[in-house]
């Protein structure tokens, strides 16, 4: 009888497997299924009818579908998954003295318990299992060696003075009493909770505590999610006070985040001002001496004293600039800021960010505004649409809507008076038809831009994607630093993007420093009257992820892996990241998530060793055509996200959603995270390695989190530090962990599970105890599903 239930069950694995294997065959994809589907069938047949070559011939189907996976896959072994473990699981129960000892009986061969044909298959596949256990294929093994020498760079020290650890973006510090060495003795020297929670009926889906905290003037400083600052004693995280705004909750927010405040201190304003910037109008008081400046997802510039955490009352109004000035209309949530402002000198200097895809116009400027940091008045402006006028505008008057935004912080050369400001795209972001190719907008469109840092005097650009349908925002906060590359020392900034390029860029003309090519991508298709670029620019040096094919799809069962790879058949993919998209569907990959995003790079200028943790995740984009009578509905709800991707009054809405299948999990097979070892003089990737696991995954096919923690190499959403104690610090993984690890070689050193996702960029700095803190945000992110918190915790040697 359990033989006939045996028999039964295969039978119907087999055939949904064949009518999987069909659909598949019918889009153009591997016949395999079909045939590993007909393999079963015939095993359940004679299984059923008590004939003992059932086992024999499940034994040679089990070797067919070895030789398969080797064949497509190598021997990695996360993609023998869904290949193999359904297929291993029916052999090792066929295997079973239960099930083999009625077929010898009922075939009058006495009383076998062990059928040495397929017995010896399993026990092959189970070896060759656990030999796999030890053995990974994707890892790049290998070793940095370059020496440490002095740098011209500005670099933190003691203290994190800015975002970037100082202006120039690197995530550097000079502290090495945590070194490679010792690195495994950390232990927490305190945690502090914020009490700043998201509120699941209200807050928005992307409630995300990524603060980076600075360390100056004695204080730790750091936002939440609802723009409160709080400050907190260095040594032992006691709350020394903290400014608590009145807080806005909607749904409708597109990102509730804050990702850091900025410190200017009027007694050393003038010595860090390039030698022409306007001095101040006014002596600060006595009260705000040093200020604590916090740019709220409600578009306001707020000066704190940061002393106190009192507003600066000469500051704008009461303390307040209101971003909304000049901006013209302005709908509910359309402007906001989540990057934190650059001090630079005595100037505060700020892009925003604008609701992706909202509306098809009547979008917020994308202005870059510099105010003064002492009175608030605005000194000058540069503006996209009219990039020769950076004269402050004039009461009542606006700025142009529908121009480039740049919601990344930006960076500062001030020995040179440069800054550098990272464009992204203009809402709406996958759909070109109404651009004028000719306008400043387009080409400010995914540009880097120098500005004069005394005038906002245009000095340079470099456009990093072309006519941009993809959402390709530059999203990284410039790293500046000089290398020796090729023998030659020259001054650089480097720019992450989204599609994974690195360009290495003279920060001083914007010429290419590592080589670029122009790769030429298709021109066909897409909808109608969409123009495309014929090329788009590739860095010597990117991680741009190799080309997805059928049998990269992935997944846990055979089904799963079948649905993806029917999905794969099916979908629009060039086999490059500049697919566009369309209304049948198409694969973006990368996708708008990015290779690289607002976490940025760490570089050691002393070493030039830059450090990175590029993503791989694909995503399919879906245009719904609007009619006049669905141009002003919803067509998105909160379930069936995102949706604020409406393009209200345009021609076309967007879908975006990540191509994985109905279990959740993704199709494209692992790593989804990596962290890579770059020697900057010479342009080479020393060193990859998968970054983080499976535990703590929120799973749509298990109840409660995942509690296993598999290697397979994670989305991190966040950023690296590195210090001179050749160490990488690194939290961001969605499993909830901060490690650290060998700058050298990416050996793992160090690494403990957070109170909550740490998707936010640690820091570093000095006590008064003479000890080393490493301090990181665990709040958890929203729209990736770690888990909710408010904790900052901070780390130092036992």
């Amino acid at each position: 009888m359990l033989n006939k239930i045996t028999s039964i069950v295969i039978a119907l694995i087999g055939l949904a497997m064949l009518y999987m294997g069909a659909k598949l065959l019918l889009v153009g994809g591997s016949p395999f299924y079909a045939v590993m589907a007909v393999g079963l069938i015939a095993t359940a047949v004679t299984l059923y009818l008590n004939k003992r070559i059932a086992l024999s011939l499940y034994a040679v189907l089990m070797w067919i579908v070895l030789a398969w996976i080797i064949y497509e896959v190598g021997f990695d072994k996360w993609q023998w998954i869904p290949r193999g473990d359904l297929i291993g699981v029916i052999g090792l129960w066929l295997a079973m003295p239960w099930v083999v000892r009625p077929l010898f009986r009922a075939n009058g061969a006495g009383e076998r318990r062990f059928h040495p044909f397929l017995g010896g298959t399993v026990a092959v596949m189970i070896a060759l299992v656990i030999g796999l256990c030890f053995y990974d294929p994707y890892p790049q093994e290998g070793t940095i060696t370059t020496a440490r020498n002095a740098s011209s760079a500005d670099v933190a020290e003691n203290n994190w003075t800015a975002y970037g650890g100082t202006t120039n973006g690197l995530r550097f510090s000079k502290l090495n009493q945590i070194n490679k060495d010792n690195a495994s003795d950390l232990e927490v020297a305190w945690t502090y909770h914020t009490g700043d929670l998201r509120d699941g009926s209200k807050d928005a889906t992307e409630y995300t505590f990524e603060a980076t905290p600075l360390k100056v003037n004695n204080a730790l400083y750091f936002c939440t999610p609802h723009n409160e600052v709080h400050a907190l004693d260095p040594q032992t995280g006691t709350l020394k006070w903290k400014y608590v705004p009145e807080k806005d909750r909607s749904y409708l927010q597109q990102h509730q985040t804050c990702r850091g405040v900025s410190y200017y201190d009027s007694s050393t304003a003038a010595q860090n001002s390039s030698p022409a910037q306007p001095a101040a109008t006014n002596a600060a008081p006595a009260a705000c001496t040093r200020r604590i400046f916090n740019a709220t997802t409600d578009a306001k510039l707020i000066a704190l004293d940061a002393d106190t955490g009192k507003l600066c009352a000469d500051f704008g109004t009461n303390g307040i600039v209101d971003l909304h000035d000049n901006m013209g209309t302005v709908r509910p949530h359309a402007l906001m800021q989540t990057a934190a402002p650059l001090v630079a000198g005595k100037l505060v200097i700020l892009g925003g960010s604008v609701m992706d895809n909202g509306y098809n116009s009547g979008n917020p400027s994308g202005v870059i505004r510099a105010f003064d940091a002492e009175t608030g008045r605005l000194v000058w402006n540069f503006d996209p649409a009219n990039p020769e006028n950076t004269q402050p505008i004039a009461a009542g008057q606006t700025f142009p809507q529908d121009t480039p935004v740049a919601w990344a912080t930006l960076s500062a050369d001030l020995k040179n008076g440069l800054v550098y400001v990272p464009f992204g795209n203009a809402s709406p972001d996958e759909v070109g038809t109404q651009r004028d190719p000719q306008s400043n907008t387009e080409k400010f469109r995914d540009t880097l831009v120098a500005l004069d840092l005394n005038t906002g005097a245009f000095k340079w650009r470099f456009q990093s994607s072309k006519h941009d349908l993809w959402d390709r925002d530059n999203p990284s906060q410039p790293s500046l630093l000089d290398i020796d590359y090729q023998g030659k020392k020259q001054p650089v900034v480097i720019l992450p993007t989204k599609t994974g390029n690195l360009f290495v860029l003279n920060r001083l003309t914007g010429e290419p420093v590592y080589p670029i090519n122009q790769q030429k991508v298709s021109t066909e298709g897409g909808i109608t009257g969409e123009n495309f670029s014929p090329t788009q620019p590739v860095s010597a040096l990117n991680f741009i992820p190799d080309p997805l094919s059928e049998k990269a799809m992935w997944g846990i069962t055979p089904f799963d892996q079948m649905a993806c790879r029917i999905d794969f058949k099916s979908l629009r993919y060039d086999g490059n990241p500049w697919t566009p998209a369309t209304e049948g569907g198409s694969i973006v990959f990368p996708g708008n998530i990015g290779v690289f995003n607002w976490g940025s790079v760490a570089i050691d200028p002393e070493r030039q060793i830059l450090i990175a943790s590029p993503v791989r995740l694909a995503y399919k984009y879906n245009l719904i055509k609007r009619t006049p009578q669905t141009e002003e509905e919803r067509l998105f709800t909160k379930e069936n996200s995102p949706y604020w991707n409406e393009n209200f009054q345009g021609t076309y809405a967007i879908h975006i959603q990540q191509l994985s299948s109905d279990l959740g999990i993704p199709c494209i097979a692992p790593p989804w995270g990596r962290m890579v070892g770059v020697d900057l003089t010479t342009g080479k990737t020393e060193w990859m390695r998968r970054v983080g696991t499976t535990k703590n995954l929120n799973t749509s096919f298990l109840p409660g989190r995942f509690p296993i923690g598999f290697p397979m190499g994670m989305v991190a959403h966040g950023g690296p530090l590195v210090t001179a104690g050749d160490v990488v610090f690194h939290g961001a993984t969605a499993d909830n962990f901060f490690r650290a690890y060998d700058i050298n070689t990416g050996k793992l050193l160090w690494q403990t599970e957070l109170p909550a996702g740490g998707q936010a960029t640690p820091a570093t700095y000095l006590g008064n105890d003479n000890k080393q803190y490493v301090v990181i945000a665990a709040g958890g992110h929203g729209s990736l599903g770690t888990k909710g918190g408010d904790a900052v915790v901070a780390y130092r040697l036992k």
